[in-house]
């Protein structure tokens, strides 16, 4: 697929701590939506950093359009969600919820998340934990795993995984008083 070379010139420069010009790349692809897939190639690009940022683009445009990324969701399971940058990783784990999965697709979307949640990187684990607790609103079978984590987060001394268990056992339980509420006759 060609791309523009506008959006690889944004993409490309500085070093892993800068995003270059993905804010300017999501504020075009917001206006012409088609360009979406201009994105999604050049997160396959050779330049890491290219790639990530790309990957980067399409984890804040699923938050607001999933319907636009969801033809290009394989991109967040495929190959590039084996890569060892933690940057890379952590744009898949906060994107992998937010997309519609089929069950063979899901298999690997939950074995990333419980890949991930290990891993050495606080903000990776963190939202790895975050969104397989997504996962386990929907599959009660993940719920003994997530549990069994929250546990470890809690007790892990860093108050980052402290704040994020917290955060993610009140949404569950908001979200089991919220159905228990609803099995209740009026």
């Amino acid at each position: 697929m060609r791309t523009d070379p506008e959006f690889k010139a944004l993409l490309s420069g500085g070093d892993r701590r800068s995003i270059a010009g993905a804010r300017r790349v999501v504020e075009l692809v917001l206006e012409q939506p088609e360009r979406v897939r201009e994105v999604a190639a050049l997160a396959q690009d050779r330049d890491w950093l290219v790639s990530l940022r790309a990957m980067d683009v399409l984890e804040k445009l699923v938050r607001k359009h999933a319907d636009w990324v969801q033809p290009y969701k394989k991109l967040f399971i495929g190959p590039l969600a084996e890569r060892e940058e933690w940057e890379m990783r952590l744009q898949i784990v906060r994107a992998l919820p937010l997309l519609a999965w089929t069950s063979s697709e899901r298999k690997r979307v939950v074995e990333i998340l419980l890949r991930d949640v290990e891993h050495p990187n606080k903000f990776v684990g963190a939202w790895a934990l975050d969104s397989l607790a997504r996962f386990a609103e929907q599959d009660p079978a993940l719920a003994p795993v997530v549990r069994e984590q929250l546990e470890a987060f809690e007790h892990s001394g860093s108050g980052a995984l402290i704040a994020r268990a917290k955060a993610i056992r009140a949404r569950l339980l908001r979200l089991s008083r919220n159905r228990q509420r609803r099995k209740q006759p009026a």
